[in-house]
């Protein structure tokens, strides 16, 4: 292929046809349909790799589009005395020019820099052997790829197991719980809720996927017994947890609720 920049050059000492533009346009508009045809149309790996690339393609422009959110409103500032004003000055109000980022953006930006007292600050790394058992495979028990979870693991109502034969992390049913002993710091009470799901295992982004719940593990709790409410007089419905002890020796999870 040629290195240089020919099509440049040709440009620069022909110029262009004279419907350059709306062919350069009408070209845009068929990309979309030419790539969901491209998609339907691609198999096996190469469809992966293929809508993986798509995929964050969709999650740089949606980050795009609530950047944009932002939006120039009037905000009134009480300005500190310092001296007498005029009369006409008396019923003014000073206005501030800001910026305000939709409710959605600001309530991740709080998720992300939230950050709580946790009970539990450091927690022992633990090995993948002793995370995982090796599950013998295959028809004379040579292929070792299956991994059996050997902690207690939170497992959703609608989850739906893959075909044994393609399963690579087995959850044994008798290690699934649904349920945990959450105290409450400051009513001192402990409660028997539900759990939502793993919100951050410290050992591993794996594990959190996994719903392996281990000392140290932030669980989102079903809160809607105790009857909280935030400032602005809404039910609360969940909230977070840490998980203080050992749930695979103890036989139940105990936790205290983030406040």
């Amino acid at each position: 292929m040629p290195q240089n920049n020919y099509m440049e050059l040709f440009k620069k000492r022909f110029g262009e046809r004279l419907d350059a533009d709306e062919r350069r346009r009408k070209k845009e508009a068929r990309a979309p349909h030419e790539q969901a045809q491209k998609a339907q149309a691609l198999r096996g790996i190469r469809a992966k790799l293929y809508n993986k690339e798509r995929f964050k393609e969709k999650i740089q422009m949606k980050k795009l589009i609530h950047a944009h959110q932002e939006k120039m409103i009037d905000v009134k500032v009480d300005k500190p005395e310092e001296g007498a004003l005029p009369a006409y000055l008396l019923d003014r109000e000073n206005v501030n020019r800001s910026k305000i980022l939709s409710n959605t953006v600001k309530q991740k930006r709080k998720e992300k820099a939230g950050k709580w007292a946790v009970p539990v600050e450091k927690v022992k790394a633990l090995s993948e052997a002793e995370m995982f058992q090796v599950v013998k495979s295959g028809k004379r028990k040579k292929k070792a790829w299956k991994r059996k979870v050997t902690k207690v693991c939170f497992v959703g109502d609608n989850f739906t197991r893959k075909p044994p034969k393609y399963e690579k992390y087995i959850r044994p049913m008798g290690l699934r719980f649904k349920k945990a002993h959450v105290t409450h710091p400051e009513l001192k009470t402990t409660f028997f809720l539900d759990i939502l799901g793993v919100k951050k295992n410290p050992q591993s982004a794996l594990y959190t996927n996994l719903g392996v719940i281990t000392k140290g593990t932030v669980l989102e709790v079903n809160v809607s017994e105790l009857g909280l409410v935030t400032q602005s007089g809404k039910v609360v419905w969940s909230k977070y947890a840490q998980v203080t002890n050992n749930p695979e020796n103890d036989g139940c999870i105990n936790a205290v609720l983030l406040v």
